[in-house]
């Protein structure tokens, strides 16, 4: 179990990108090739490497596979196994699981045996890549699935690297990703979390407005450096939304030691700080008991 008191910091936006279970599906390697160019990323490491160095850091994280069978034709690395390593190391990581919700059905039946057998803590969903509004009703039903264990669900917004550079970017669409379409969710499923993924450029006003009118949804702070930020997404974290505002850092892509530099030093109020890296996500996950 994690020791709440102990660590110093819980991110809630890692990504599992090595499978130690399947080899790596290079049926597209153009969008690796532009995914290392555009974050200038060489190493990914393994789920049991990224366990290793957060617990030197002290610092318990979230972590997550992305599942973009239906759009992008990639085997994802399979939600299981994301679920056991964190059940080898529960001193550190938190399981999030993701199902594409193309799969309909079949995705409410995994998400249902993700939950009972497997304890998965909440849902990752990412908009461009998996090709869908999140106020679509398509997905639904893996919504209430999720609701009725009163877990949280968190969105990728904004911009998005992955696809970047690739020719036509790849066929994906920024707009799935635009944060008032969160509005409609916020609404039906008024009573679990609902995360707003990173500073969500081209469009921070819509998150913030969002956030600032529907109780249940919190932002996380991940996939930019902290003095990168925009002005108005640091004012409403030092005020109005100081508690639900979520220490991120879309590692591997970011490291925690390079966020939280920058974090000092990005116009935080002092009082703040202690809410954003840890308390607001003890809070959100229920992990105070």
């Amino acid at each position: 179990m994690i020791d709440i008191d102990k660590i110093i910091a819980l991110d809630v936006h890692t990504h599992a990108e090595v499978s130690c279970r399947q080899p790596h599906d290079d049926y597209r390697p153009e969008f690796d090739e532009a995914f290392s160019k555009y974050f200038k990323v060489t190493k990914r490491p393994t789920i049991q490497e990224t366990c290793d160095y957060y617990r030197k850091l002290n610092i318990a994280f979230v972590m997550f596979t992305i599942d973009a069978e239906f759009e992008l034709g990639r085997r994802r690395i399979p939600n299981e196994e994301v679920a056991e390593e964190a059940a080898k190391n529960n001193d550190v990581m938190i399981p999030f699981a993701s199902i594409d919700p193309h799969k309909g059905k079949m995705g409410v039946r995994e998400a249902k045996n993700l939950i009972e057998k497997y304890g998965v803590k909440g849902f990752k969903f990412h908009p461009t890549v998996q090709g869908f509004y999140p106020n679509d009703k398509m997905a639904y039903q893996i919504y209430e699935v999720i609701a009725a264990a009163g877990l949280p669900m968190l969105f990728h917004s904004g911009h998005s690297g992955f696809g970047a550079g690739v020719r036509g970017g790849g066929g994906l669409r920024l707009e799935y990703s635009n944060p008032i379409h969160l509005d409609d969710v916020a609404i039906d499923f008024p009573d679990i979390p609902i995360i707003i993924a990173h500073p969500s450029w081209p469009w921070q006003d819509e998150a913030l407005s969002v956030a600032l009118h529907k109780p249940n949804v919190y932002i996380d702070l991940s996939g930019w450096s902290p003095k990168y930020f925009p002005p108005q997404l640091i004012q409403y974290a030092n005020t109005l939304l100081k508690d639900r505002m979520l220490f991120g850092t879309d590692f591997p892509l970011i490291t925690p030691e390079r966020w939280l530099k920058d974090f000092e030093t990005a116009g935080f109020k002092e009082e703040v700080k202690p809410l954003i890296l840890k308390e607001n996500a003890i809070r959100m996950l229920q992990l105070k008991k």
